[in-house]
């Protein structure tokens, strides 16, 4: 029996997360550097818009939420989501409780 994977590793879009906070991102031309400050993971983020979107994460009910709010077209939508979904397995983004 394989042991279980960690909650911050499952990521439902609709449910509220935010930037980990001992992550830092980096504005690049391509988008931005992501470093990760307790596992020393670097990522990069080769999108404007989902560095504006992890940016503002925990300023909407959830991930769907901030990626309507950040005019990502619908059709996208499925490759933001993996995006997110590859930054949540990295515990570079976290749930957060709703306030």
């Amino acid at each position: 029996m394989t042991p279980a994977a960690p909650a911050a590793s499952v990521f439902d879009p609709g449910l509220p997360w935010r930037r980990a906070r001992s992550v830092a991102l980096r504005p690049e031309p391509f988008g931005a550097l992501v470093y990760h400050f307790g596992n020393r993971k670097l990522s990069f983020l080769k999108s404007r818009t989902l560095v504006t979107v992890v940016e503002t994460l925990a300023d909407h009910p959830s991930a769907d939420a901030a990626l309507v709010a950040c005019g990502v077209p619908e059709a996208q939508r499925p490759a933001y989501v993996k995006a997110l979904a590859d930054l949540a397995r990295s515990s570079m983004i976290e749930p957060r409780e709703l306030t």
